[in-house]
């Protein structure tokens, strides 16, 4: 199942209570108070963890709490501190304070690790309390309590390129084509109803993430469909590929501009970040008809077929890439990187996909 926001509150462990004891020993007169102090509530933290992936192993924890200390002992032993709580999440996840909706950590990279909580402190045992006027105190101190804070854990993932699409455009098929992602694929809309994170293997040693959030329709801003609760998913992503379906029966005009007003009405910031165009399942078109099309959305955008040598995307079909875009020249965000016709059923144009795609990221990551 997965969960990418749930509500909790957390702990960090009691001091432990100081010890009244004082010393009884053979031919030791008047030993005098000996009581230790109480051990170190366990503190709160909170780990960053790649094999983590979802929230959904917090459903049933709602209060989450902290070891607390060990009472202090006699002969002036100081009782065991309490166990730290160690809380796992994932990539991504935004600790936010319940009650002021403060962002309190971002935890991105896996292996950080942040204090949230300090446990509290030991009381003092009655061996602190001796003075000359009083040679046999009887008072130790209690711990110091723990703190509590009600806060809520916000999951945003983090990819390299996201999917954006109208449902069943074919972003599932895509990511499970390129990736080691397997959602699952079926001929209705909203299949996918949970985003995917897929892995794209470029050779050997080179790689991306690729997020699959679920479809997108007119008003998603508004709460319209699921892809206003997924939108956010893509807020961290620097990369966008917007899926339009040759095949659909929306016009691809009409695709294209809601696709774009939508996650601009989400995020500003968000619309104008570097992005591509993929031209779905070009198999189902007659090849007659394939280039006419193609060639009608690039003047849509106000852009002719340009091809590149180092990309080889199928001859036979038009295509567009930014000339400046591998240069010091820089890149005209307002402008697709690239725009390719792709079949993911045939594989037609899928390779030269991904290195495209990986060329893009890289120039953003540079």
């Amino acid at each position: 199942m997965f969960t990418d926001s749930v509500e909790l509150t957390v702990s960090s462990g009691k001091g432990g209570q100081g010890c009244v004891a004082f010393r009884r020993e053979k031919f030791v007169v008047n030993g005098g108070p000996n009581g230790g102090d109480g051990g170190k509530g366990g503190s709160i933290w909170f780990r960053c963890d790649n094999n983590t992936h979802t929230l959904s192993h917090f459903q049933r924890k709602m209060h989450i709490k902290a070891e607390g200390g060990k009472p202090g002992e006699g002969s002036n032993m100081t009782g065991k501190s309490g166990a730290k709580k160690v809380i796992i999440v994932p990539p991504g996840t935004q600790i936010i304070d319940s009650d002021t909706d403060e962002v309190l950590f971002d935890m991105l990279e896996d292996g950080q690790e942040v204090m949230f909580l300090e446990g509290g402190k030991g009381g003092l045992g009655n061996t602190h309390f001796k003075s000359s006027t009083n040679q046999r105190p009887t008072y130790a101190q209690p711990g110091e309590k723990g703190e509590t804070r009600h806060i809520k854990l916000d999951l945003k993932l983090i990819a390299d390129v996201g999917l954006v699409g109208f449902p069943n455009v074919g972003k599932s098929t895509l990511i499970s084509t390129v990736s080691n992602a397997r959602p699952e694929i079926a001929n209705y809309e909203f299949t996918t109803l949970t985003p995917k994170l897929g892995q794209v293997n470029i050779g050997d040693f080179e790689s991306f993430v690729m997020a699959d959030i679920p479809g997108i329709i007119g008003g998603a801003h508004e709460g319209k469909g699921l892809g206003i609760e997924f939108l956010r998913h893509i807020e961290r992503t620097k990369n966008l590929l917007y899926m339009i379906d040759l095949g659909s029966y929306r016009d691809l005009k009409e695709q294209i501009e809601t696709l774009k007003s939508e996650i601009a009405s989400f995020s500003e910031a968000l619309a104008h970040n570097k992005y591509a165009i993929a031209l779905t399942r070009v198999d189902i078109i007659p090849p007659e008809e394939v280039n006419d099309l193609v060639n009608d959305f690039l003047a849509l955008l106000g852009l002719k077929a340009n091809r590149s040598a180092d990309l080889d995307f199928d001859t036979n079909l038009p295509y567009f890439i930014q000339e400046s875009a591998d240069e010091t020249l820089g890149y005209d965000r307002e402008l697709p990187y690239f725009v390719v016709p792709i079949s993911s059923a045939t594989n037609k144009n899928i390779e030269p996909l991904k290195y495209a795609l990986f060329n893009l990221v890289q120039s953003t990551r540079s």
